[in-house]
């Protein structure tokens, strides 16, 4: 194949959670970045060095860019300068709880015309097997009038993000890489051993998408696993906490997962999905997913029905009593509310006749979101003795570190925990209920 125009050149699609922090990697260790997103005011931000992502510094962005070695773009044109493109942009699920891979689809359309012979291709975004090789390899050949392994590399490469965990660094965290022939996984292992680690190569696309698919399955049946027996000990008047932390003494064959109100990100509730969808193709069934998948989707109505127990013992109804959301991001000290399950608790409080508000350190107003639209533009109340003691209940969904509990304590009524958050924190006989 002749040689892609820029050697040093790539592009990132997508400037989200994924795209952004992968592009700051790649410059920071010497490729120069064009970053590309119809989203012109993500653009527009990066030009002028500031960031939208809360973990993500100003600072960091300016660097780069002052460098030289880092700009954004809505032109999708200026792909055919660049040797490879690496697309990272969303895979939600439909209304039908099916996968979404038009985002896949239609950057690979917006790409295609511009790909160089020679160029690499790599998609990163969560899938099912098969989306590389076959949808998005078939939009770019179509639109490029290329063929892949002939003409250009194509690859899958699966992101690996934590929002909000210090210790979640790209260039440590091992990369899996599949490609769609072993030249396509040689010319990807090369893209990215300039930038990460640890490069670990498998033997096909289909491999590296089953591999991130794997790793949010057994996190999705894992937790769960601890959020039944978090009812079935309830019952039993356990604390299921202090199980887990007893458990977790344990030196081999134990690992540590915890409940929660529901499960939240772009991770965790929607790729299992992705599995279980595609196995109905091979005639298979994925029973034990699937029942996971309902077990986590049940827990905001056992949440609920926690709050109306606590009301109850106060001899108040849940319709017609306040009731405050403490965190609306779906994990702790950040601002990422994709898939949060605090939306299905304020609609499932609201169904119920319930006055609902929530609070967030990190998101002082909802923005507008596919799912929960009808919550845009509400705005975090003020953290104030006044204002959450005025609540007939504070929910806490999220354990930001931001919260200070003691106060929370000395303020409200009545808390319902499902975050273990007030552990250790002083509190009167009847004021907490674990949920």
């Amino acid at each position: 194949m002749p040689a892609p125009p820029d050697a040093r050149l790539i592009a990132v699609v997508g400037l989200g959670y994924v795209g952004l922090p992968l592009a700051l990697q790649f410059a920071r260790s010497g490729a120069r970045v064009l970053g590309l997103d119809i989203d012109s005011s993500k653009v527009e931000a990066i030009q002028q060095g500031r960031s939208y992502i809360k973990h993500i510094g100003s600072d960091a962005i300016q660097e780069q860019v002052r460098a030289g070695r880092f700009e954004a773009s809505t032109d999708f044109s200026r792909i055919r300068e660049v040797s490879a493109v690496i697309i990272c942009v969303p895979t939600p699920l439909n209304k039908n709880r099916e996968p979404d891979i038009s985002f896949i689809l239609k950057t690979g359309e917006a790409v295609a015309p511009h790909l160089s012979r020679g160029a690499l291709l790599v998609l990163e975004s969560t899938t099912y097997p098969g989306t590389t090789d076959e949808d998005l390899c078939a939009v770019i050949e179509r639109g490029s009038g290329l063929k892949a392994g002939t003409d250009f590399h194509l690859a899958f490469s699966p992101e690996r993000e934590d929002p909000g965990n210090p210790q979640s660094v790209v260039r440590d965290i091992p990369k899996v890489v599949g490609g769609y022939t072993p030249a396509c996984l040689d010319r990807a292992v090369a893209l990215y051993s300039q930038a990460i680690n640890t490069v670990v190569p498998v033997s096909s696309c289909r491999a590296a998408e089953a591999t991130k698919l794997l790793e949010n399955i057994f996190r999705s049946v894992n937790i769960a696993l601890v959020n039944e027996l978090k009812i079935v000990y309830g019952a039993m008047g356990i604390d299921v906490w202090e199980v887990i932390h007893a458990a977790r003494t344990k030196p081999f064959g134990y690992m540590p997962f915890y409940p929660g109100p529901g499960l939240g990100g772009h991770c965790i509730p929607i790729d299992p999905f992705y599995l279980t969808w595609k196995a109905r193709e091979y005639g298979q069934h994925t029973r034990f997913i699937e029942l996971a998948g309902e077990i986590n989707t049940s827990m905001p109505v056992y949440v609920v029905n926690r709050v109306a127990e606590a009301l109850n013992a106060k001899r108040k109804p849940l319709n017609g009593s306040r009731v405050l959301v403490l965190g609306l991001a779906y994990k702790p000290d950040v601002d990422d509310d994709r898939e949060s399950p605090s939306y299905i608790l304020l609609d499932l409080l609201k169904k119920r006749g319930a006055l609902v508000a929530y609070h967030d350190p990190h998101v002082p107003v909802i923005r507008p979101t596919r799912e929960h639209s009808h919550w845009a533009g509400t705005e975090s109340v003020p953290w104030s003795a006044s204002s959450i003691g005025g609540f007939d209940v504070v929910l806490i969904a999220t354990d930001h570190k931001a919260v200070d509990y003691r106060q929370l304590a000395e303020w409200a009524s009545c808390i319902v925990d499902t975050r273990n958050a007030m552990s250790g924190t002083p509190a009167r006989p009847g004021q907490v209920w674990k949920a």
